[in-house]
């Protein structure tokens, strides 16, 4: 019994070092100890007392004027660790970069993590807008073109299991209906790539295809994203409808190379 009650505050320890170092990545580049605190729910002492034992192991680190705290460049050797042994990360950087540098816009690389997705690598075009978007940053499935594409690997029970109803808007042009995200995705399926227009931010949108493993199985998918005059689906013009399926081609024949260097036929 002594020995379940040490396993359990040595978790409960754990968990509480990893909300204290999620609470820094919260937005805000710098917090107090009591806006940790707030954030964690720990109390202001608790707190203090993660964030210096988190300090001594180089995780985050303090400012020496405004006492303020921010994750520290310790944790960057753990996280690049991880993303570069990705097998997706592997496999599509080199055709991301490419990709990126033919178009001008952006590229993603994103895997399902439970009702989210997380984006593996970024590249940017001279087209791209500025973006905010980095390795290990999430975003909605339902609302994005990447994520629809992760999201046909589901089926429509699945699908609403796991996203919850109603599904939340992010902009006037967000898909909120799981009935419409259903026929959304079966094109998907259909065509093999996915359009988002506008549905996370206002004059953006992207292009998505789906990314295979050896098994047949969607584990990722790529995306260019970019102004949504280039890459949207409103607009009526031809010049831009014929400019729109050349970079489908694209989208597709780099998920298409992705996937044959993760070993699908």
């Amino acid at each position: 019994m002594a020995t379940r009650a040490t396993d359990a505050g040595t978790n409960q320890s754990v968990e509480r070092a990893v909300s204290v170092l999620r609470a820094l990545d919260s937005g805000r580049p710098e917090l107090r100890v009591s806006d940790v605190a707030e954030l964690t729910g720990l109390g202001s002492s608790t707190t203090s007392r993660l964030l210096s034992t988190l300090e001594r192991l180089d995780m985050v680190e303090r400012d020496p004027v405004s006492n303020l705290y921010r994750l520290s460049l310790g944790l960057l050797p753990l996280a690049a660790t991880a993303t570069n042994r990705h097998p997706v990360h592997r496999a599509a950087r080199m055709v991301l970069q490419g990709l990126a540098t033919r178009t001008g816009l952006g590229a993603n690389a994103a895997v399902r993590r439970g009702g989210e997705l997380m984006f593996l690598c970024n590249f940017e075009g001279t087209r791209a807008p500025k973006s905010y978007t980095q390795a290990g940053h999430t975003a909605p499935l339902h609302a994005t073109s990447i994520g629809k594409c992760l999201l046909t690997g589901l089926g429509p029970k699945e699908r609403r299991k796991l996203l919850g109803d109603p599904l939340e808007a992010h902009t006037e042009y967000t898909t909120t209906s799981h009935d419409l995200l259903d026929s959304e995705i079966d094109t998907v399926r259909r065509t093999g790539y996915a359009v988002e227009a506008e549905e996370r931010a206002l004059g953006r949108a992207s292009l998505a295809a789906p990314v295979r493993d050896a098994s047949g199985e969607i584990v990722a998918a790529i995306s260019l994203w970019g102004p949504s005059s280039v890459l949207g689906d409103r607009s009526e013009s031809a010049d831009a409808d014929g400019q729109r399926l050349a970079l489908v081609r694209e989208v597709i024949e780099a998920a298409d190379a992705i996937s044959q260097a993760l070993g699908a036929l």
